[in-house]
């Protein structure tokens, strides 16, 4: 069983109780999708259930957008279309789009996210099969379904949509700076697909449950996808991304806290603009880093090597002065899930020394810990 699916699999109980889980919409409704905070663009609409297709992949970590609708929505997911060499098993039954259909599916949503954003050549027959058997077609890719005019004819012969995810609105200004009222949490990592995501997704719930006010502000195609609404930051011109980093998260209520996913990595060499546009348009007043304790290089770039904790903090902090002279870092994520207890243990312990921060697994220690040391530090 691959790595990031057996994190998947492993419980968020005590952090997706009623009170604090994200909105769902029963099965047949409808998902809001897109940037909608003080923005001119409308949602998007997605219909629920979903086939969610995998295709040939073979590395989980590429599958991650599949991976994590089926850990926070489970109940949208109604099976996954796998080709052959996909090594993914998002542990639903395998499905045909004809059979998915039959048995309630709504929308066929593109599970995976390679790097580059593109779509290998053989998968937009399948997409068009899904069409033709009635089913809109949701993707967060930089390639867009509208450009396939294949597939725009058989959508529009067959009366379903095609819905880009990772479309960014149109009217983005850019940024400006100004402190904005209310709490800002950024989670940044040492590299990419490390765990950001899970981690801010952790927090919300576990602020949700504290009795804050909270939201939780998606920024990329999964994230939007799970919430219902967010900014695909990676899609906006490098020129508005500090200002879409603006826009998703407005003034609020002087004790409300955004919790902000964060992308990327200011330490790699493809993605560290998108970081660094969000970490000035956040103006983070926390930020907590996600790590991962077996990496020791950056994933596909194996050329170079992790960043230290602290360097990361540092480097950090350094840059999000820019925007908030007050930032700081509040704790450290680390994903210790191929680790044996006494090593995870040892390994925290060793993090806590160095930084003096809570450390911790979001998936096995829960993030209560992050949070009450924000409630002492904030208020």
């Amino acid at each position: 069983m691959p790595t990031i699916w057996r994190r998947c699999k492993r419980s968020f109980a005590r952090e997706t109780t009623p009170e604090n889980h994200l909105p769902v919409d029963v099965p047949g409704a409808s998902a809001p999708v897109g940037a909608s905070m003080n923005l001119r663009s409308g949602p998007r609409r997605i219909r629920s259930p979903y086939l969610v297709m995998l295709g040939d992949t073979s590395d989980p970590t590429y599958a991650k957008t599949g991976l994590g609708i089926r850990q926070w929505q489970p109940e949208r997911v109604i099976g996954q279309l796998r080709f052959n060499g996909c090594n993914v098993d998002l542990g639903v039954a395998d499905l045909t789009p004809a059979q998915a259909r039959d048995q309630g599916a709504c929308s066929l949503v593109v599970g995976v996210a390679p790097a580059g954003g593109g779509m290998p050549e053989h998968w937009w027959n399948c997409l068009e099969d899904a069409a033709r058997a009635g089913l809109d077609i949701v993707a967060g890719l930089h390639v867009r379904l509208a450009k396939r005019q294949s597939l725009v004819r058989i959508a529009e012969q067959h009366g379903v949509k095609l819905i880009d995810v990772r479309e960014p609105p149109t009217d983005l200004p850019v940024a400006d700076g100004r402190k904005r009222r209310g709490l800002r949490l950024l989670t940044v990592g040492t590299d990419c697909a490390i765990g950001k995501k899970y981690t801010a997704l952790g927090i919300h719930g576990a602020m949700r449950q504290a009795g804050m006010k909270a939201t939780f502000r998606a920024t990329g195609q999964t994230g939007i996808l799970i919430a219902g609404e967010g900014m695909p930051i990676d899609a906006v011109v490098a020129d508005f991304a500090s200002g879409a980093a603006e826009a998703l998260s407005p003034d609020n209520d002087p004790d409300h806290w955004d919790v902000i996913e964060g992308q990327g990595s200011l330490f790699h060499p493809a993605y560290a603009g998108v970081s660094l546009a969000l970490l000035h348009g956040s103006q983070p007043d926390a930020i907590v880093i996600a790590h991962d304790a077996t990496r020791t290089h950056l994933s596909g770039w194996e050329h170079l090597p992790l960043p230290s904790i602290m360097d990361c903090i540092d480097r950090h902090l350094e840059a999000g002065r820019l925007t908030n002279p007050a930032i700081r870092c509040v704790g450290i994520s680390v994903n210790t899930s191929t680790m044996q207890s006494d090593h995870r243990a040892a390994c925290l312990d060793e993090l806590t020394r160095q930084t003096g921060l809570v450390c911790f697994d979001p998936l096995i220690d829960g993030c209560a810990g992050v949070v009450d040391h924000l409630q002492d530090a904030f208020g």
